[in-house]
C-alpha cells in the first residue's frame, strides 16, 4: 500500500461575491471581488497586463462524499457521470478551477467576472491565462441544457467569449447555433460540417460556437455575402440549412421565432 502523502494549504484570498447559496450561483457566473490577503500583495505585480485569470478556489461548502453525479443544474434529464469527468462542485477535494475575466485592480482587491463561487470561497491560487491554454476543439461530453433560455444564454456567452462582440452577425450565429443544436444535436463532432455565407461576423461566430476547423478534420467552408446570411450543416444522412430571413437586433433575438427568423430546410440524404 502505498504511503498517503499529507497536504497543507494555506488559502492566498477569499471571494467576496454576495451570494450566500451555491445554488443560488448563476451558471456562467457573476461579478465580484477576489480579495487577496495583504502578504500577498507583492505577489499582484503587474496582474493588470492580463485580460483573463484561472482561480483555483475550495467550495467549503460542497459535499465530498460524492463520487457520481447528474449535472441537474443544467439538466436532470442527462445521465449519470463520474465527478471526475464533469465539473461538479462536490467531489473529494473540492478544488475550482475558474476562469474569470479581469475588470479592475485595485491595491489587493480584484473585480472580475464571469466566477461562479459564493461569498467567503477561499482562493488556493491565481494563475495567468495564456494563449497556450486553448484547446480548440475538444472532445466533450454532451451536456445540452433542458430549458431553451439557459441553452440560449450559455451559447450567446460562449459566443461573446470568442467573438469578443455582440452585433448582428452574433445574434444570428446563436440562433442558427441553437436550431441546429435542437435538429442535428450536439454540434462538436468530427463528422459535422458547417458552411457559413454571409459576414466575417456571422462565419467567425459559428465557427467559435461550433469549434469546426478549416483542416484535420475539414468541417468549416465560408464564402463571404453582403447579401445573404446562410449556414449549411451537414451530417450523415442529413443537411440543414438555415436562411435569415431578417437581422435581429437584441430584443428581437430573444423574441423572434425560428420560423420568423429564418427560412429552415432539414433533408435526409
Amino acid at each position: 500500500m502505498e504511503e498517503q502523502i499529507s497536504i497543507s494549504l494555506k488559502p492566498i484570498g477569499v471571494v467576496k461575491s454576495g451570494v450566500a447559496n451555491p445554488e443560488d450561483v448563476p451558471l456562467m457566473g457573476k461579478s465580484a471581488v477576489v480579495e487577496v490577503f495583504p502578504e500577498y500583495s507583492p505577489a499582484l505585480l503587474r496582474i493588470e497586463e492580463n485580460s483573463h485569470l484561472w482561480l483555483l478556489l475550495w467550495f467549503h461548502q460542497s459535499n465530498r462524499k460524492v463520487l457520481t453525479t447528474v449535472p441537474r443544474k443544467i439538466n436532470p434529464q442527462l445521465p449519470e457521470f463520474g465527478v471526475f469527468g464533469l465539473r461538479s462542485p462536490n467531489r473529494p477535494n473540492p478544488i475550482a478551477l475558474t476562469l474569470v475575466h479581469l475588470d479592475a485592480v485595485e491595491g489587493n482587491r480584484l473585480t472580475v467576472s464571469g466566477l461562479d463561487a459564493v461569498d467567503g470561497t477561499p482562493v488556493l491560487d491565481i494563475k495567468s491565462y495564456y494563449e497556450g491554454d486553448i484547446i480548440f476543439s475538444p472532445k466533450t461530453p454532451y451536456i445540452w441544457a433542458l430549458d431553451p433560455v439557459m441553452r440560449r444564454n450559455i451559447m450567446f456567452e460562449e459566443a461573446i467569449a470568442h467573438h469578443q462582440e455582440a452585433c448582428v452577425g452574433l445574434y444570428l450565429a446563436v440562433r442558427m447555433g441553437l436550431v441546429a443544436d435542437k435538429l442535428l444535436g450536439q454540434l462538436n463532432t468530427p463528422d459535422l460540417k458547417v458552411t457559413v455565407i454571409g459576414s466575417p461576423c456571422l462565419a467567425d461566430t459559428l465557427q467559435g460556437i461550433t469549434r469546426a476547423r478549416l483542416a484535420h478534420p475539414a468541417r468549416f467552408i465560408f464564402r463571404e455575402d453582403d447579401n445573404m446570411s446562410r449556414s449549411i450543416w451537414e451530417k450523415p444522412g442529413r443537411r440543414l440549412t438555415i436562411t435569415a430571413r431578417q437581422e435581429p437586433d437584441m430584443e428581437t433575438f430573444t423574441e423572434l421565432a425560428d420560423d420568423i427568423l429564418f427560412k429552415i430546410q432539414l433533408e435526409q440524404l
